[in-house]
């Protein structure tokens, strides 16, 4: 984007990976600590001012999740100044996870999904029983995922529904005790905080290729002495997919569930390759 204008301050907000941080406010104070000037950085990071009188001001940018910056800037006689751009390091000092192996937490992690009902309202239901790891590698983008989770531990809250969920016509927890997950091409950046896992879901015995969609909330420190990082994940399947064919037809040929299943993930995971003792 153009930083031309007619006058006032103009930069661009960045994180220390060069993703622009959407919202990100600039506030602009005099030399006597009185603010003069407010501006709200767009979709693409770039931050405007209005005009400002020849001088040396004091620029602080604020975002959530970030840790505030200041810096000084001198606005010449013709009113206009690029300040260029601004970096934004993320709360807590920690941009991504150190690297090495990091155990999920179950006690405090949730996998559920999603199904919509009769095309009205939506059936949420989460599997209780799982594990995984996330190995964080040297280079970010060669680091990988591995989970598995009980099929038999599904809970919609209703021990009719989730009887027919173990059956043949879904999950068929008796032939196929385990659904898992692993990466097989490594992650890639998709935004700030934001990276695609590439890897491959197995359920019903069948394999199919499956992205999730993963956001980094942060690191830091647990009750237990152990240090924690949190993140959260999305992903669309398709029921056909992995042979989960049976449907109801309703009068006026609505189907009873849906096609596609939203996965929603929430996950803790401990630094190491255990869990600590509580």
């Amino acid at each position: 984007m153009s930083m031309d204008g007619d006058g006032g301050l103009r930069g661009r907000v960045r994180t220390k990976d060069g993703w622009a941080v959407q919202h990100a406010v600039l506030t602009v104070t005099d030399m006597t600590g009185s603010q003069v000037e407010r501006g709200t950085a767009d979709e693409e990071g770039v931050v405007r001012t209005g005009p400002l009188p020849a001088g040396a001001y004091t620029v602080i940018v604020t975002a959530v999740g970030y840790q505030p910056t200041a810096s000084t800037a001198i606005v010449p006689a013709s009113g206009r100044a690029d300040i260029g751009t601004l970096v934004l390091a993320r709360q807590g000092g920690a941009e991504l996870p150190p690297p090495g192996t990091w155990t999920i937490d179950p006690a405090h992690s949730t996998v559920g999904a999603v199904a919509q009902h009769l095309g009205i309202s939506s059936v949420h239901g989460h599997f209780t029983e799982f594990r995984g790891r996330i190995e964080i590698a040297e280079v970010l983008e060669e680091s990988s995922v591995t989970a598995a989770i009980t099929a038999a531990s599904i809970d919609t809250g209703n021990k009719m529904r989730d009887d027919h969920l173990r059956s043949a016509d879904f999950l068929d927890v008796d032939q196929h005790p385990e659904i898992t997950y692993r990466s097989t091409g490594g992650i890639s950046p998709a935004g700030p905080d934001r990276w695609t896992v590439h890897g491959e879901l197995t359920m019903n015995a069948l394999t199919r290729p499956v992205n999730l969609d993963l956001t980094y909330l942060g690191t830091g420190p647990d009750p237990w002495g152990g240090v924690r990082a949190a993140f959260h994940a999305t992903t669309e399947l398709r029921r056909e997919d992995f042979a989960m064919n049976y449907n109801q037809v309703l009068q006026a040929g609505i189907s009873a569930i849906g096609t596609t299943l939203r996965v929603e993930l929430d996950i803790q995971a401990v630094q190491g390759d255990s869990l600590p003792m509580r």
